[in-house]
């Protein structure tokens, strides 16, 4: 189990009390969204893995192969061995932007950054992907119709999945099914958002049944990849999580549905895999470690922490040592 570490908040504690509260609890990985030195610096030596990211804006510098190497030179290579880097993420989400220029820049600025860490002989420990939303796919239900965007699979999808597969790498994407209960709450029960006892929904092709929502957007993502041949790259859940506080018109949300969603996802994902990869096992990053108040947008996107910026819990998942 991972966490998600924002820091789009004017109150949050130090890097140094982070560091305390992540070894006070069960939490093995951490990912950021930049390469915050004080943050990576802060959790040297604790053997905790950390991704980090190649912010959305400094992309289009990366596409020179020199600055590349000079990025991670000053951005991942010096702060290792002592601080366990071991993903490098580039960008966030991009593809759900639209943006055709940038979306052609995603791979080869990976590519880059592989031939980098190639350049340093430390391929082998730290891996290069980017996360995406499900707005990657055109189809995502049934499970067996995933199926990705037509405009993105020639100049994106298929040479991004190319070079996962080449670099053992994994496809990593942020799941929320709370968005999607949200959006169509009519069909879709609060049971199977939230990981609990329901009858189950069957794909008809696969006659597979699904009792959580986030399995079967898993699975979406894993039929998507075979449609194009793949189907040796694992899937990282880079976000998902449950927001503990939103506006009156905001449905679903509560403290109770939150605690619920993290500690079953919890359970769920450290004991079993999806129906069509039943007993693979894949690293999942709980969104967020805390309620960020700059955060933009509804209420909600501020309370999606696990904990307050004062370091106290806005619910307990068992996460404590």
């Amino acid at each position: 189990i991972g966490i998600n570490y924002g820091q789009l908040g004017n109150n949050l504690p130090t890097p140094q009390r982070v560091r305390e509260l992540v070894q006070s609890t069960t939490i093995t990985k951490v990912k950021i969204y930049d390469t915050n030195a004080a943050i990576i610096e802060a959790f040297a030596n604790t053997g905790i893995e950390f991704t980090v990211m190649v912010k959305n804006e400094q992309i289009h510098s990366l596409l020179d192969a020199h600055a590349a190497q000079k990025w991670v030179n000053e951005n991942v290579a010096c702060y290792l061995p002592a601080t366990q880097i071991r993903t490098i993420l580039v960008g966030n989400e991009i593809l759900a932007g639209n943006d055709d220029q940038i979306n052609g820049w995603i791979v080869p600025v990976m590519q880059n950054i592989h031939s980098a860490l190639v350049t340093l002989r430390i391929d082998n420990q730290v891996k290069v992907s980017t996360p995406h939303s499900l707005s990657v796919l055109s189809s995502s239900y049934p499970p067996s119709s995933g199926a990705f965007r037509t405009d993105l699979v020639s100049h994106v999808i298929k040479p991004m999945l190319q070079f996962l597969s080449q670099t053992g790498s994994p496809f990593m994407v942020n799941t929320y099914p709370y968005f999607a209960y949200k959006s169509s709450p009519l069909n879709i029960t609060l049971a199977y958002a939230l990981f609990l006892p329901n009858a189950g929904v069957v794909d008809p092709k696969t006659k597979l049944r699904y009792y959580n929502l986030m399995d079967a957007q898993v699975d979406a993502v894993y039929s998507a990849m075979a449609k194009l041949g793949f189907q040796d790259i694992g899937i990282v859940v880079s976000e998902t999580g449950w927001p503990s506080a939103g506006d009156p018109t905001e449905f679903g949300v509560s403290v109770n549905n939150a605690m619920v969603y993290n500690r079953n996802l919890i359970a769920h994902v450290t004991s079993m895999g999806t129906p069509m990869r039943h007993g693979k096992l894949m690293d999942t990053y709980i969104f967020a470690l805390f309620n960020e108040n700059q955060k933009p947008g509804p209420t909600t996107e501020r309370n999606f922490g696990l904990f307050k910026p004062d370091m106290s819990v806005v619910y307990d998942i068992g996460l404590f040592k």
